[in-house]
């Protein structure tokens, strides 16, 4: 399968691949950038969760891109689509703690919400978080999010989900 490559004004959002592996092992193995994402992890695991969302675009057709910062020319994060085994799809993302505050991951979610609505066609793009995550909440809420129910989790949590409309609709 061909992963396609989104493009916005500051960003390119890539397919995953080993030149991330030093992203995901720096994002990974930091205790606090990545409380809310299931670490700290070690750099292998770091580099399995790469392998995962590598493999993800080729189990299911959709997954997270890179995201790349063409003036800096460096990688900072990844943002697209999610869905583990019994959970519902949802848009995420995560940033090194050095790209946050920019507006790089509205600007990439925003590029990722239009491509699942116009290249995907899917109906609905939905996303949700942890109750705790201030500033994931935050930003659903920048980009028009709207809580359309509270739902238990196969991890055993409760959250609220949120629809994203296609942004420039």
């Amino acid at each position: 399968m061909q992963i396609p490559t989104l493009q916005t004004s500051r960003l390119c959002l890539v397919p995953p691949s080993l030149k991330a592996s030093q992203l995901y092992e720096e994002f990974y193995t930091d205790t606090q950038a990545s409380s809310e994402y299931g670490g700290p992890l070690t750099p292998g695991a770091a580099q399995t969760r790469l392998a995962s969302d590598l493999g993800t675009w080729h189990l299911h057709g959709y997954g997270v891109w890179i995201i790349y910062r063409r003036r800096e020319q460096d990688l900072v994060g990844v943002c697209g689509y999610w869905q583990g085994l019994g959970w519902p799809r949802e848009l995420t993302w995560w940033l090194l703690p050095k790209a946050r505050g920019a507006g790089i991951a509205r600007e990439a979610s925003e590029a990722a919400i239009n491509h699942a609505y116009r290249a995907f066609e899917w109906p609905v793009v939905e996303t949700y978080m942890n109750d705790t995550n201030e500033s994931a909440r935050k930003l659903v809420m920048s980009l028009g999010g709207v809580k359309t129910k509270r739902q238990l989790f196969p991890d055993g949590l409760e959250r609220d989900v949120f629809h994203l409309r296609q942004p420039d609709a």
